[in-house]
């Protein structure tokens, strides 16, 4: 028998930028060591921010990512979008948001995160005002109790 678990938690605020938030997952989901095997979704609940598995220790990799965005969806005040009601970063972060993504499914592995060698969690924030972003995370599958169970 599978179980859940669902739990909503908040990342620090950032402003503009990508940000290796691996340990603040972590740290907000402790039940997932009980898991054997199962599956984590990570739904970031805004639409100008999102989710990213990618390098997990070279900080120049983030700082780029963030340079490339911004020159694949630059801000503009009104000239080429309409949306623009929160300032010149309004629309390209909802732009950004919807390329990039606000969701992850990461498997679970003997109580971990099951991610490659070089795989962090990023949060990619698009927006230049510091925000408190939330995040709400569906645990699913085997307990270490419920294999023995078996």
């Amino acid at each position: 028998m599978n179980s859940w678990d669902q739990v909503k938690f908040s990342f620090s605020p950032r402003a503009r930028g990508c940000y290796l938030v691996t340990d603040e997952v972590i740290r907000a989901l402790p039940q997932i060591r009980s898991y054997k095997v199962g599956m984590v979704n990570l739904f970031l609940e805004h639409t100008s921010a999102g989710l990213s598995l990618n390098e997990n220790w070279d900080p120049s990799v983030r700082s780029d990512m963030t340079t490339a965005l911004n020159n694949v969806v630059p801000d503009d005040n009104g000239h080429v979008f309409d949306h623009v009601d929160e300032g010149a970063d309004d629309m390209s972060g909802h732009a950004k948001s919807s390329i990039i993504g606000v969701s992850l499914s990461i498997p679970i592995t003997n109580g971990r995160l099951a991610l490659g060698t070089w795989q962090g969690i990023w949060l990619l924030e698009f927006r230049n005002y510091r925000h408190t972003r939330y995040c709400l995370a569906t645990i699913n599958g085997l307990k270490e109790a419920e294999e023995k169970d078996l």
